[in-house]
């Protein structure tokens, strides 16, 4: 009777360390992806209360932990998104464009994307490519679409 018990508490033992570890694994990709979006939240109201140099430091970060979360699930159109996002944050339009279209590969009507690659092709001064963007956000009944279409009339701006 003890020989059972024992080993019934040893299976279980086994059995639930076998599930932290895979569990522990499979989400450190989501804890760095969760922490880049924290950051990047945080930097968009610094930008808001003009405190540029304080939101580049967050998108920085933020990228990095983007690209971290890449490497171990590389076609994450969500994960594409907030990279070309803080790239082109940081100034580097053509990769943050990289980005973009490399989650359109994945997800082609992924709201975000089309938003925020709309808005790179305003600040890049290609209108008619923005508008595509703006087509492809026309049925998506989304705040996205007002979003893009304001900056594309020059209604608001977009600090890149």
């Amino acid at each position: 009777m003890n020989k059972i018990i024992l080993t019934l508490i040893v299976t279980l033992f086994l059995t639930s360390n076998t599930y932290a570890a895979g569990s522990s694994s499979s989400s450190s990709s989501s804890s760095n992806y969760d922490k880049a979006v924290k950051l990047i939240k945080s930097a968009k109201k610094y930008e808001q209360k003009d405190k540029a140099d304080k939101a580049k430091k967050n998108y920085e970060k933020a990228q990095k932990l983007l690209i971290k979360s890449m490497d171990k699930n590389p076609n994450n159109a969500d994960t594409l998104n907030y990279l070309g996002f803080t790239t082109r944050k940081l100034g580097d339009f053509s990769n943050g464009e990289k980005y973009y279209l490399q989650g359109l590969a994945i997800e082609p009507k992924h709201i975000g994307i089309n938003e925020y690659l709309g808005e790179l092709y305003v600040a890049t001064n290609r209108i008619d490519l923005a508008k595509e963007r703006l087509e492809v956000l026309k049925d998506c009944n989304c705040k996205e679409f007002n979003e893009l279409k304001d900056v594309i009339e020059g209604n608001k701006t977009s600090k890149y």
